[in-house]
């Protein structure tokens, strides 16, 4: 046995490390953290100065004994975990639970997979830095006490089963302000006037610097243009330049992964671990923009050999970040010499964009020439609205343009246009080809995608590179915001043309409104959002939040004491639990739409028991109320009195089928068909509707899922029916309880007996639920 035990916190990081080492050293994976707080309770003795009561995981017990056995045959231990917070704190919890020595245990830590940086932290080793266990500590108890004693108060004030997270709830309160920002919004409406003038047989686009408000203004200016007599009225010619894009930072690879890619937060991250886990990339998770001097180097003698010396400009950028944590280095590719890397499409497209934008950001400025048109117009007063400006910008040294350019979460589909300019000079006549008015709508805030979101996040100060993927995600799994594309409507708008003197009129349309993959409150959402602001508006504040991270941050520069911090929250915060818990009234975001005309009772959308509902009628009425759950496409807070009575009609007999009714309703999961006490799913977007659905189509969803569930089971054991093979969406499977195991490449399922079953269980690890990958999709 080697003298040498390495423990990583993930099997593909063990593997890629293990290559580099010889064979005295043995690598073996934690799969994640192996210790957390106590499921039971709340696990942090308040009245103790907070000190947390951990506990070895359950699934990782079996780990946790193999690691204990390895050590016993091992002279020293290299704690080999990611460096930082989350990562020294998993370094610290295995020392706890394997009774590590400290003479006998060692703590490394690199930036990047490579020989050499193995080889340098081997060199250099340390012990474990407690700060900055004590930073994640103190992040893992306070989220404990939010979370402990916030959820109970909205089961009983809101709905069972919530929950409420001290980030995550900061993370919805920001979509469901903009999304009221949304409905609040006061569209307004202008004429743009865009004209494309010609000279020398050349042809070039011009924007009136003014627009009207009017229809009938637009249509005077243009009438005025008829006889007009248009030149150059000035021109400048001047110099310009553009700078590349830092580094990627975690924040800005989850932003231009989403824009240039259509990568979810969750993805990015998951794609990007694998890359740094196989020695592709630097660590993933950092605020830093700096880049060592080898990689700066390495990226100069890149740039000078594929494009030539005028091309590079070696750079080193300054982060900005609030409250950025550990200085590591910006996220780069390992050897600038590797162009691009094998295995699947997205780790192939994430590699290309951080080996672009690092290559970029060590080039030289692209340097433009930008010219500025006046035009001017003679002829009637009319034309004493603005003059028509046209813009034009040539590049005249691509520099870093040659390999990147960043992408914006600008939605501005209005802006002015740019392009080449035909040579002319001041005093030239110009003939107009066209001008038109365009009507044109103001546009509401923007929704925010995950990239935005996870921008808006940074500039508040609010999470920290290792925390925007998983809030992210947590408020889309707890049901309070969902990511959907979302279709527009039509608008129609007016459009004046003037053409060789003709005036001509028109009316459009267009498609308005549409939305892709944008984050939207749901009504749980909401109703949990303004429970909360109200009664916990502190807690809540942005400020507030930021001033919590930042306290974080001085716990792990040594400037401050977890347990106090801790402290001085809990003592303003418990009071204002048991505050709410007796005086706060209960939260429905009820909102009345009308009387009902069969009964004359009002009818109410508000969140129920198991969601979003109407009702007609009160409790206090004689006659119990009526109740109808709202669909998935409507909400408590836009739904119509018409719509909602619709809802009642429901269920509705639908027809016969093997002599049992068929009936149509809708539910909490959506809308179904019921028939012989089972339960098929309506879906909507195969065009089925529980309000239209005939006969003759609910029996071929009846039919459809009957076939899909015969065709699931390939086999079910008679020596225990919890173990069975079945066909998936993957291909086949077995099931073991609650366990899904993947079957070996080219094993034919049918041929598997029991006992193959029970040594397939027995040799797959349970799936860890630690940090080996901190996103799952």
């Amino acid at each position: 046995m080697s003298k040498n035990l390495v423990i990583v916190e993930s099997p593909a990081k063990a593997k890629t490390i293990e290559g580099f080492l010889g064979k005295d050293f043995t690598v073996r994976s934690s799969y994640g953290h192996v210790r957390d707080l106590k499921k039971k309770g709340i696990a942090v003795d308040v009245e103790n100065d907070f000190e947390p009561e951990y506990e070895v995981s359950p699934d990782k017990k079996k780990v946790i004994q193999e690691l204990k056995s390895l050590v016993k045959k091992s002279d020293i231990v290299w704690l080999a975990t990611d460096e930082d917070r989350e990562g020294e704190a998993i370094s610290w919890h295995l020392e706890e639970s394997l009774g590590l020595k400290d003479k006998e245990t060692k703590r490394i830590v690199f930036h990047e997979i490579t020989k050499n940086a193995i080889a340098k932290a081997i060199e250099n080793p340390r012990s474990i830095d407690y700060r900055l266990v004590d930073a994640q500590q103190a992040r893992r108890v306070l989220d404990r006490l939010v979370g402990f004693e916030l959820s109970p108060i909205l089961w009983k004030k809101v709905k069972p089963s919530l929950s409420a997270g001290r980030v995550q709830s900061v993370t919805v309160r920001l979509i469901v302000e903009r999304e009221r920002e949304i409905q609040n919004f006061k569209q307004e409406t202008n004429y743009r006037v865009q004209a494309i003038f010609e000279i020398g047989g050349k042809s070039f686009k011009a924007d009136l610097s003014k627009r009207f408000k009017e229809k009938d203004e637009a249509e005077a200016f243009l009438r005025a243009c008829k006889d007009a007599d248009f030149s150059v009225g000035d021109l400048e010619v001047k110099p310009a330049k553009k700078s590349p894009a830092p580094p990627f930072t975690t924040s800005t690879l989850q932003q231009e992964a989403g824009r240039k890619l259509g990568f979810s937060v969750a993805r990015t991250m998951t794609v990007a671990q694998k890359l740094y886990e196989e020695g592709r990339i630097t660590y993933m998770r950092t605020d830093s923009l700096n880049l060592s001097d080898q990689a700066r180097n390495s990226a100069k003698a890149e740039i000078e050999k594929t494009f030539g010396p005028e091309y590079s400009k070696p750079r080193q950028f300054t982060t900005k970040a609030k409250g950025a944590q550990e200085a590591h280095e910006a996220i780069r590719p390992v050897d600038m010499g590797l162009k691009s890397v094998s295995g699947d499409s997205g780790a192939q497209r994430l590699y290309d964009l951080i080996y672009k934008r690092t290559l970029a950001s060590q080039m030289a400025d692209a340097q433009l020439e930008k010219t500025k048109v006046t035009v001017k117009a003679d002829g009637s007063p009319d034309l004493d609205h603005g003059s028509f400006i046209g813009r034009g910008e040539v590049i005249k040294f691509e520099g870093f343009l040659k390999v990147y350019l960043e992408s914006t979460d600008d939605e501005d589909d209005d802006k002015e246009t740019e392009g080449l300019l035909p040579k002319m000079a001041k005093g030239d006549v110009l003939t107009y080809k066209s001008i038109i008015a365009t009507q044109r709508f103001s546009n509401h805030p923007p929704r925010y995608s995950e990239a935005s979101l996870v921008k808006k996040l940074e500039e508040l100060g609010i999470g920290r590179p290792s925390t925007y993927a998983p809030t992210i995600s947590t408020v889309q799994k707890r049901g309070y915001v969902v990511k959907e594309d979302r279709d527009g409507t039509p608008r129609e708008y007016n459009v004046l043309s003037l053409q060789k003197g003709e005036l001509t009129k028109e009316v459009k349309t267009e498609n308005a409104g549409s939305e892709k993959a944008k984050l939207f409150p749901t009504d749980i959402g909401i109703v949990v959002n303004d429970f909360l602001v109200e009664n916990f508006e502190r807690i809540l504040s942005y400020d507030f939040t930021a001033s919590v991270e930042k306290q974080f941050d001085d716990i792990a520069a040594g400037q401050l004491k977890w347990n106090q911090m801790i402290k001085k929250f809990y003592s303003d915060f418990h009071p204002t639990v048991e505050q709410t818990l007796e005086h706060s009234e209960r939260a429905t975001g009820e909102r009345e739409l009308g009387i009902d005309p069969a009964s004359q009772k009002p009818i109410i959308a508000r969140i129920g028991r198991f969601g979003p509902m109407v009702q007609i009628g009160s409790p206090d009425d004689e006659e119990k109320p009526k109740f109808a759950s709202l669909r998935a496409d409507q909400s408590i807070t836009s739904i119509t009195l018409e719509e909602a009575l619709d809802l009642f009609k429901l269920p509705r007999n639908v027809g016969v089928y093997e002599e049992q009714d068929i009936v149509a309703a809708v539910g909490r999961f959506g809308p179904y068909l019921r028939h012989k006490g089972a339960f098929y799913s309506i879906k909507e977007a195969d065009g089925d509707d529980p309000m239209t659905i005939g006969e003759a189509r609910a029996i071929e969803v009846i039919e459809a899922k009957r076939k899909a569930d015969r065709e699931k089971i390939i086999r079910i054991f008679d020596e225990d029916n919890s173990i069975q093979l079945l066909n998936g969406r993957w291909g086949p499977y077995l099931k073991a309880g609650k366990r899904n195991i993947r079957l070996p490449k080219d094993t034919d399922p049918k041929s598997l007996s029991y006992e193959d079953c029970l040594k397939l269980i027995e040799e797959t690890p349970e799936k860890p639920k630690g940090r080996g990958r901190r996103t799952k999709k």
